[in-house]
């Protein structure tokens, strides 16, 4: 039996500026956010969308992001503590992102974009938007790696990763760290399933125009993500103590309306007829 030695002590933070620190996990999400908004322009250009459409979509998707993924988190994971603590909410510096809830949050915010700037339907932009987005995760899952967080059970695989368990003392009080057994890393397990999902898509939306189909990018971008996440979590640790001896925790039971939802949204897409979309009357539309 081989025992695993990778043993895992990067500081969470990169540097500190006063008392603020610059983390890892900060900037994974600045760098998804930035490529993926290059990404999308390029998709702008490539289908001669009104500029104007494009900066409010950014706009929309950060603002959808984090404000749900932080209503997600203290809504889905620890409704009871933050109903009667509110402001607790805003104070996202924490901690506490939750993915589904940034899913919804993005969701919401398409529906006003779609409403008050591109007057498309929601699926035209979905179908962009999660292009993409795989990498954003990914990103956001090493970020995750960077904090010794939501990692998985013990192993003796090879690969098994041997965590600090008590950051914040290491890292505020000098104390000596201590390390979790060799445990699945099941950020990278995460992160390489969600980058295959960025692959994937941009090969569908740049070389098989697979946009035409509205609807099918953004369903099978719902499939392969969260059948990932959903396998994933059986090799997770529960992240909140009332998961103890469920059969499916709460992440599994949040991915299962999405992937439903985007085996719906695949079949849709083929039973109807590609669309061309045109843009000729709203060029001057603000």
């Amino acid at each position: 039996m081989t025992v695993a030695e990778i043993t895992w002590t990067v500081d969470p933070a990169i540097f500190s500026v006063g008392s603020r620190e610059i983390r890892w996990y900060a900037l994974a999400f600045a760098i998804g956010f930035t490529v993926g908004y290059k990404i999308v322009k390029r998709m702008w250009i490539r289908e001669e969308i009104p500029p104007a459409w494009l900066e409010p979509l950014l706009y929309y998707t950060v603002a959808g992001t984090v404000i749900g993924a932080r209503l997600g988190h203290c809504l889905f994971y620890s409704p009871d503590y933050y109903l009667a603590n509110p402001v607790e909410i805003l104070k996202m510096w924490e901690g506490g992102l939750a993915s589904h809830g940034g899913v919804l949050g993005i969701m919401v915010a398409i529906w006003f974009y779609s409403r008050n700037v591109s007057h498309q339907n929601m699926l035209w932009t979905f179908d962009k938007l999660v292009v993409p987005t795989g990498l954003v995760a990914a990103l956001i899952r090493l970020g995750n790696l960077m904090n010794h967080e939501i990692y998985g059970h013990p192993t003796d695989l090879p690969w098994g990763f041997r965590f600090i368990e008590n950051l914040h003392a290491w890292r505020q009080e000098g104390a000596e760290p201590l390390f979790s057994a060799p445990s699945h890393p099941t950020q990278i397990y995460e992160a390489l399933c969600y980058l295959f999902t960025f692959a994937l898509c941009m090969w569908l939306y740049f070389r098989k125009d697979a946009w035409k189909r509205q609807g099918f990018i953004f369903g099978l971008f719902l499939i392969c993500i969260f059948t990932a996440r959903f396998l994933i979590e059986f090799l997770k640790n529960d992240q909140e103590a009332f998961e103890a001896g469920m059969a499916l925790n709460m992440g599994q039971w949040l991915s299962i309306p999405f992937i439903l939802a985007g085996l719906f949204f695949v079949r849709r897409a083929f039973k109807r007829q590609p669309v061309t979309y045109s843009y000729r009357n709203a060029k001057d539309r603000k």
